[in-house]
């Protein structure tokens, strides 16, 4: 994960696309659209992103049968 790339946010029952903007040892600053709110700040651990892109793998290869 670097600095502009592009990630899938969990929030809420679905998810959100965002960009990162900052990265810490724990936590990434997200700039995320929200219809109301455009270019809003969020913070999540990069523990649930990284479990949330490899649920979505591990969707795809099963969705497939």
């Amino acid at each position: 994960m670097n600095l502009g790339d592009k990630v899938a946010v969990p929030f809420g029952k679905g998810t959100k696309d965002g960009v990162v903007v900052r990265i810490f040892d724990k936590n990434v600053w997200l700039k995320v659209d929200f219809p109301r709110h455009p270019g809003k700040l969020v913070r999540r651990k990069q523990s649930q992103l990284q479990t949330s892109a490899s649920k979505s793998r591990k969707k795809k290869a099963t969705s497939g049968k």
